[in-house]
């Protein structure tokens, strides 16, 4: 198993300097974003440390000799919109950013991209199912011809009042991907699988790996830490920020010992980005870097 980590904790660092920070800490590998260059809709989101819209060949040739320089891997190229927006011209866009980022994976030597399926909020599971299958069977068609796989994260991008009440991203449950999968058959079709999503929802967050061992194509490692006083209070159908927080691995609820053990059960040799979405770790560039060295910390004893 590689460790690496998700490139959006440090945005303000260039493609260098967020490698070289890798190699200083001794990290295997990085999923490098590659959102349009311009402003983040939400937290976490906009960070470009690969412009898709102007890579070439000669950019990727110099990517790949600093990787190599470097000792470190790209795991994936990341991007995570919604589209299944109901806005047409939203959805176009980011679907066509999707095809770019797969097109730029390709130029790179990569084999794999992150993002999200996508969701209408204000429509049920069923209803999405069909605009699923209208976007994501060509997406995928597309993915194959250019030979990358594409991971799909279990985020139900349901956090905030705005993203109420179905969230931004359908893919957000063992059920759902049974689902996901029996329609589009395609060995280029996966997941990128992020425990900390399956906990706080109140899902099993070990037992899914053993089913779906063939389509883990790339891990999150993120923490999330329940607050059961607040739970208690305001209940499953609140906001879920009002009820639960991303941490840190080692700072949450999650048991590595034991997710750890059945990624070995399983024999997982794939990458594992840790997540860094912990607001105790915002305040300064430096407490964001020191982050990736208590996580890195953290989880050695286990990989």
């Amino acid at each position: 198993m590689k460790l690496g980590f998700v490139s959006a904790i440090l945005p303000e660092l260039s493609f260098e300097e967020l490698i070289d920070y890798a190699a200083r800490l001794n990290y295997k590998c990085v999923e490098v974003c590659c959102w349009p260059v311009g402003k983040a809709e939400r937290r976490y989101a906009g960070v470009t440390h690969i412009d898709v819209d102007t890579l070439d060949d000669q950019g990727a040739n110099h990517i790949n000799r600093y990787l190599k320089e470097k000792e470190v891997e790209i795991s994936a190229l990341g991007y995570y919109p919604n589209p299944l927006d109901p806005d047409k011209s939203r959805s176009d866009f980011y679907i066509a950013h999707i095809k770019k980022v797969i097109v730029a994976a390709q130029r790179l030597g990569l084999d794999r991209i992150n993002t999200f399926i996508g969701r209408d909020q204000n429509k049920s599971v069923d209803e999405n199912f069909k605009q699923f299958v209208v976007v994501w069977r060509p997406l995928i068609s597309f993915a194959e011809e250019h030979g990358v796989k594409v991971g799909i994260e279990n985020c139900p991008m349901l956090f905030t009042l705005n993203e109420w009440p179905g969230g931004h991203n359908l893919a957000s449950s063992p059920a759902i991907w049974r689902r996901m999968f029996d329609e589009i058959k395609s060995d280029h079709f996966g997941l990128n699988y992020d425990p900390s999503h399956l906990l706080w929802t109140q899902m099993d967050y070990i037992k899914p790996l053993y089913e779906f061992k063939d389509k883990l194509f790339h891990l999150h490692f993120k923490d999330a830490k329940v607050h059961r006083d607040r739970l208690d209070d305001v209940g499953i159908l609140a906001t879920p920020l009002e009820f639960h927080s991303p941490k840190l691995p080692g700072l949450g609820d999650i048991d590595w010992s034991k997710l750890v053990s059945a990624l070995n059960d399983i024999r997982y040799m794939g990458s594992a980005c840790i997540e860094v979405e912990d607001k105790a770790f915002e305040g300064s560039l430096e407490d964001r870097k020191y982050s990736l060295v208590l996580s890195k910390r953290y989880l050695s004893q286990y990989l």
